[in-house]
């Protein structure tokens, strides 16, 4: 039996869906211009000095930054060793898991981050929210999160097949 082609999508969605892929191909490369700029880091480090400063005694496996990064298992060493070169963050093996590598935040990384993220902060401002009003964020943070939703369990069911 032949697949059924799927509905077209309508003006309404159509425009929609062209503005949605234009901010996901375009504003992180604003957002990663302006960081390169102004705190010479790029998106992807910045992310991950994130995650390790919010994370507990700013450690974290790097298979598990790689996820939450969303980047893959050999961007992610590349960059961890690039990071490492400059001193912003430290490998480790796992004193649990022998196997495991640990990547710790070093002063020079949370600097980094301190230095950035006023940058960051007033880029998301002028380029999303200074845009929205409270109602159009409100509303547009819960249609996000659940398509995140449907996303994450996509990719978790996904995951679990192959293993």
């Amino acid at each position: 039996m032949a697949k059924k082609t799927p509905e077209p999508l309508n003006p309404t969605e159509e425009a929609l869906w062209r503005s949605f892929t234009y901010l996901m191909m375009h504003l992180p490369r604003s957002l990663e211009h302006d960081l390169l700029s102004h705190a010479t880091l790029t998106v992807s480090e910045y992310v991950v000095l994130v995650h390790l400063s919010e994370s507990p005694e700013n450690v974290m496996r790097i298979g598990d930054l790689a996820d939450v990064c969303n980047l893959s298992p050999s961007r992610i060493s590349r960059l961890i060793d690039a990071m490492e070169t400059e001193g912003k963050v430290v490998k480790k093996q796992c004193p649990v898991d022998g196997r495991s590598v640990l990547v710790a935040l070093r002063p020079k990384g949370l600097e980094a981050l301190k230095l950035a993220y006023p940058i960051q902060l007033e880029n998301v401002r002028k380029k999303v929210f200074n845009h929205l009003s409270a109602q159009e964020v409100t509303t547009l943070a819960h249609s996000l999160n659940r398509l995140r939703a449907v996303l994450e369990n996509s990719q978790q069911k996904t995951t679990e097949s192959q293993s």
